[in-house]
């Protein structure tokens, strides 16, 4: 036996299916146009950070004439590459590169890290008397400005025979610092403890459960703190222009300064703002490539807390 829909009902129930289909029109367009904003404002906001960039690579392939043209030249015309080769000859930009990276970064980043990981496991890991008043002491640190302690430890280290050698740069490093000894704190205390008391019932005491049981599963985190003080030691400049005064000893940030106050013999301004650009952009450029090459480590390392239980 079947039952027949009368015409009336048949009616409603096309009408309300025109009316819902008519919705998800209205509710796909208006998606879309929220979606088309969204992107229009996120570029927008990108080329603001880009311009910068773009003004900083093409300047350096002007000349003098381009570069103070109002309203301003975008695009060299004629263009001079040349100017990255003669303003990096023009001081020793290489021994420069060799003392930030060598000298200076690369010790700083080993040091930093390492203790900084050796501290935050201390006091996530083990449990000892007093643990927690002194993590709050060490982040109270954090609170007092480089420039409070500037001047005593300028006296310090000039007492002890270390001013215009690197040492004031770099052993302060191996103390660990504040600001990562607390993340790789956070990141350490969400690892399970069921895993070091594996590792001790193996056998392993405290050094050997953090070197090979924590430590690998930080990785991410451990690439963040390297990361951020490598560019902190490359970017440093205070810091070296305190410390360091043989010409053989400085550091790219230093040479950069010297470049924008000396007047070039080969016959550009005296501010040499295109060959200012130029060593700006290749100093940039390893920053850029090393942060696109540990993009994925680095966001993850950020975003992460560590494994769950």
């Amino acid at each position: 036996m079947s039952v027949q829909a009368s015409p009336s009902t048949v009616q409603t129930a096309e009408a309300g299916r025109s009316v819902g289909a008519r919705r998800v029109r209205r509710l796909t367009f208006g998606g879309l146009v929220v979606s088309a904003l969204k992107y229009a404002f996120l570029l927008l906001m990108s080329f603001s950070f880009v311009l910068p960039l773009l003004w900083m690579v093409t300047s350096a392939m002007k000349d003098d004439s381009q570069v103070y043209t109002v309203p301003p030249v975008w695009f060299p015309n004629p263009a001079y590459p040349i100017n990255f080769i003669n303003a990096w000859n023009t001081y020793n930009f290489n021994l420069y590169a060799f003392n930030t990276v060598v000298r200076y970064a690369l010790p700083v980043t080993i040091g930093a890290t390492l203790s900084s990981a050796i501290v935050a496991y201390g006091f996530s890991r083990i449990r000892w008397q007093g643990r927690d008043f002194f993590f709050y002491l060490c982040l109270a640190t954090m609170m007092i400005p480089f420039q409070v302690t500037m001047v005593p430890l300028f006296i310090i280290w000039k007492n002890l025979g270390l001013v215009d050698t690197y040492f004031p740069l770099i052993l302060p490093a191996y103390f660990g610092t504040p600001y990562f000894i607390f993340m790789l704190r956070q990141f350490f205390m969400t690892i399970p403890q069921e895993l070091s008391e594996a590792a001790r019932i193996d056998g392993a005491n405290e050094f050997v459960t953090m070197w090979r049981v924590i430590l690998p599963l930080t990785k991410p985190a451990l690439t963040v703190v390297a990361l951020f003080t490598f560019l902190n030691a490359w970017n440093d400049y205070l810091g070296p222009l305190i410390y360091l005064r043989q010409d053989e000893q400085y550091v790219l940030a230093l040479g950069l300064e010297n470049l924008r106050r000396t007047v070039i013999s080969i016959g550009v301004s005296a501010l040499a703002y295109p060959y200012l650009m130029a060593v700006s952009s290749v100093i940039t450029l390893p920053i850029l490539v090393a942060f696109f090459l540990a993009q994925r480590t680095f966001i993850e390392g950020i975003s992460l807390t560590g494994i769950k239980g």
